[in-house]
């Protein structure tokens, strides 16, 4: 006969834990079907939670939501718990130490925290996160079935947070979590004074006639730099700078559709 082993729940210290975990819901963008990837991040003592839709769910877009995450509650938690996604960790062996990406570790560098991994294969243990992504399926989703962009998506998504999930009585805890969260809110460590950097970071090389590609689209640089290796700096919201070596070079506005190419004259005026 198989013997199940009992759950054993345990409850976090205020201020102590973060649980982040992404999950994709299907629903319509622009008249569009459209996946959405969400990236929840729940505190364990309050239940408190904040969550951000976006169209991928890469290492930049994790760390741009654990960042909305302590900007929306004004704080930091001592310790970040993550699934052992790339995005955060490299590697996890059984009975092993976890090997962290080195950018996520700078992030918690940079926000004094410090980043934890579940065990492999004992995703449960963050299971006050995974509740919560049903909860955001089960009410969120279904209160609002179409958005006219993503931006739309996440006012709405903050709004309905702040109007209905803060103000739920949590089942397990027994009380308000906003009023949880008013006790909670002091144990967490002031945010920094500048923000982490979440832009994509990517070397580049130019073509002959002085173009680079990014996604699919080729975008001018100065005719001077044609053959030669450039950086690239893209942030989650389509802004691209062009460096060379320290210098900036050149700035375009990342636009999505078929491919094509972007031109700005002065920089092929040599040519």
């Amino acid at each position: 006969m198989r013997v199940r082993r009992a759950t054993v729940r345990f409850e976090t210290a205020p201020g102590r834990q973060l649980q982040s975990d992404w999950a994709e819901h299907r629903t319509r963008i622009a008249g569009a079907e459209t996946t959405v990837h969400f990236i929840v991040n729940t505190l364990g003592f309050s239940r408190r939670f904040h969550f951000w839709g976006t169209d991928r769910e890469d290492a930049e877009h994790t760390y741009e939501g654990l960042i909305r995450r302590f900007e929306w509650f004004g704080g930091v938690p001592e310790e970040v718990l993550v699934d052992n996604q790339k995005a955060a960790v490299l590697e996890h062996p059984r009975g092993g130490p976890a090997r962290f990406h080195p950018r996520f570790v700078d992030l918690a560098g940079h926000y004094g925290c410090v980043p934890r991994a579940c065990r492999p294969a004992r995703a449960q243990t963050k299971g006050k996160d995974e509740r919560m992504v049903g909860y955001v399926k089960h009410h969120f989703f279904v209160r609002y079935r179409a958005f006219e962009s993503w931006a739309h998506l996440n006012q709405l998504a903050e709004q309905w947070l702040q109007a209905e999930a803060d103000q739920r009585c949590h089942g397990t805890v027994q009380a308000i979590v906003a009023v949880r969260f008013a006790r909670e809110a002091s144990a967490l460590r002031p945010l920094p004074t500048s923000r982490y950097d979440t832009a994509y970071r990517e070397i580049r090389q130019v073509s002959w006639d002085a173009y680079i590609d990014v996604r699919g689209r080729r975008y001018s640089v100065p005719a001077q730099l044609a053959g030669r290796s450039v950086q690239i700096r893209l942030t989650l919201d389509g802004e691209l700078a062009i460096y060379d070596g320290e210098q900036l070079v050149a700035t375009h506005r990342v636009v999505s559709g078929e491919p094509g190419w972007v031109t700005v004259p002065d920089h092929h005026a040599a040519l």
